[in-house]
């Protein structure tokens, strides 16, 4: 039995061509290290140029490290942070803000389709008034959210001016942003810094690169001393020229919006076959890349024997689909031929 990773997530796919091209390339004779090298300089020139302003920006290994390294960065350890319950930085890295923030604590707040509700906000940031509990700090959003949907330009302008009020910072998140940028049809500048955006940890291993995300410090005056903290918490890579050459490879030419379109449209394509052959709705509406099904449990048992891998996300019938930048058709209707043929079983 073949094992089918494809639709598992959408970190099972490989580098993108050109990211794998700059690998190369990079390799090629020696560089400057720890992130004084032409790769890494253009990169932090190429997000100046993608988001029109100019900006701090920083290169960390994975997606928790930017996230937990950024969230410290605008915390002290008796600071608190808002986000929704079903948040990446809330259920899925294992306490990596709290630590390393020194004890900044989370506030999970509900929200339908993974979006933060303003009442539920309101009524959490209520409990939170006086120095017996921590003191709010910033407004974290997900972007795509966790559960595949897409915050507008209108809600997240109502998000950002909700934190103004309250001066909180305001952290995207964006480990899919380019799926999001794809799904609006806007310039990312629209969605962060023109809105009142702070940080954005802005994702590409699930875009193309082998590893690798950016910090961006939208106010320069905010990253004072992030490369130290960086340094500190292991995250400074020696060879950054194998980080950086892959990012610069999708961003020169478009090619890291053209990977998240190219990943959207297959969630589209799929859920539309889905719905067409199987008469599946999905639980959240499809705005990116990822589909959420409610599944009987036999059906999941069936297609996991038939190699196919995938995981339940919310209790008790709830499982994701995701796609990938390199996702295939053929693919995608073998899924739909396999879920159709144990329907009719």
């Amino acid at each position: 039995m073949a094992h089918r990773f494809e639709l598992a997530s959408d970190n099972t796919a490989g580098m993108a061509p050109e990211a794998w091209r700059a690998l190369e390339e990079a390799n090629a004779g020696v560089e400057a290290s720890y992130g004084e090298d032409k790769w890494t300089r253009r990169v932090c020139d190429l997000v100046r140029e993608l988001f029109e302003t100019d900006c701090e920006v920083f290169i960390v290994f994975n997606g928790t490290a930017a996230n937990g390294l950024a969230l410290a960065q605008l915390c002290r350890p008796f600071h608190s942070v808002v986000c929704h319950e079903h948040s990446h930085i809330e259920m899925d890295e294992c306490g990596g803000p709290e630590f390393l923030s020194g004890g900044s604590k989370l506030l999970p707040v509900p929200g339908a389709n993974g979006k933060l509700n303003l009442d539920n906000m309101e009524a959490t940031l209520l409990k939170q008034r006086e120095l017996h509990s921590p003191k709010p700090r910033v407004i974290s959003v997900t972007q795509s959210t966790e559960l595949g949907t897409v915050y507008t330009r209108d809600e997240l302008g109502v998000l950002a001016e909700f934190a103004r009020a309250r001066s909180l910072f305001f952290h995207m998140d964006g480990a899919r942003f380019a799926n999001a940028i794809a799904s609006l049809g806007c310039a990312p500048k629209e969605i962060t810094w023109q809105l009142g955006l702070d940080v954005l940890c802005f994702g590409g291993t699930k875009n193309g690169t082998s590893g690798g995300e950016l910090v961006v410090f939208f106010q320069k005056e905010l990253a004072q001393e992030f490369d130290y903290r960086a340094k500190q918490a292991g995250q400074l890579a020696s060879k950054m020229r194998f980080l950086a050459a892959p990012w610069a490879a999708l961003l020169r030419d478009g090619a890291w919006l053209r990977n998240a379109q190219q990943a959207n449209e297959s969630a589209a394509y799929l859920m539309a076959k889905l719905r067409e052959n199987a008469n599946f709705e999905p639980a959240f509406a499809r705005e990116a890349n990822a589909i959420f099904l409610r599944m009987p449990e036999q059906l999941v048992r069936q297609l996991h024997a038939r190699g196919w891998h995938f995981y339940k996300f919310l209790e008790p019938d709830i499982y994701r689909l995701m796609c990938s930048w390199a996702v295939q058709r053929s693919t995608l209707d073998a899924f739909v031929g396999d879920v159709k043929a144990l329907q009719e079983v």
